[in-house]
């Protein structure tokens, strides 16, 4: 899963304790390395970044996902599908975001959690906090509701990742397939969202 849904996994402020810590590590994981990189952050960072590692594993690991990643590889995407459909998701939560998170639009969802990461951006490796400031001034979060933003999405990866420029081809085949890659994520999300409750209740 991409920034969006690992920012709605994190929990809320109203039931989930050390829930900004919890963000913060969350989103810092990505560029976080081994049991290393872990301990060199507070208990309550470490819940956050354990939590990111815990999604990945059950998202990879998933049988729905792996059917996913399956059809963008048969689509030409290769080694690349898992990256495809980790965006394309994001894309399919974004777009109804009101579906899966009734409680708050996801134009106030992005801007809080924009701002919550911005005051800690000292906390975050120094390649997020660069990726931070674009993600920002481009509003990334709400771009992903829109076909474009998907294509934004992967076609700054294959620019930016060594040996990924079929990413730029990406958003056309996962929207090629749409109906197909819905029926998935709407089978997916249920489980990863229950299996994320047990994981921030330990």
């Amino acid at each position: 899963m991409n920034f969006l849904a690992h920012l709605l996994l994190s929990g809320s402020l109203a039931t989930t304790p050390d829930y900004e810590d919890i963000v913060v590590g969350n989103f810092a994981a990505e560029a976080v390395r081994g049991r290393a990189g872990l301990l060199a952050y507070p208990p309550a960072v470490q819940r956050g970044i354990r939590l990111h590692r815990f999604i990945d594993s059950f998202t990879d690991q998933h049988p729905v996902v792996r059917r996913t990643t399956a059809r963008l590889r048969a689509a030409g995407l290769g080694k690349w599908a898992g990256v495809v459909s980790d965006v394309g998701f994001d894309h399919l939560l974004a777009r109804d975001f009101a579906r899966y998170h009734p409680a708050e639009p996801l134009s106030q969802f992005a801007q809080r959690h924009y701002q919550l990461l911005h005051q800690r951006r000292h906390e975050l490796p120094e390649r997020l906090q660069e990726m931070l400031h674009y993600m920002r001034q481009h509003d990334w979060l709400t771009g992903y509701a829109h076909p474009e933003g998907l294509h934004r999405a992967l076609l700054g990866l294959s620019r930016r990742v060594p040996a990924a420029e079929v990413l730029a081809t990406g958003a056309a085949a996962f929207l090629a397939a749409l109906p197909t890659y819905e029926a998935d994520f709407q089978e997916f999300w249920p489980e990863l969202r229950a299996g994320v409750e047990v994981e921030i209740l330990l």
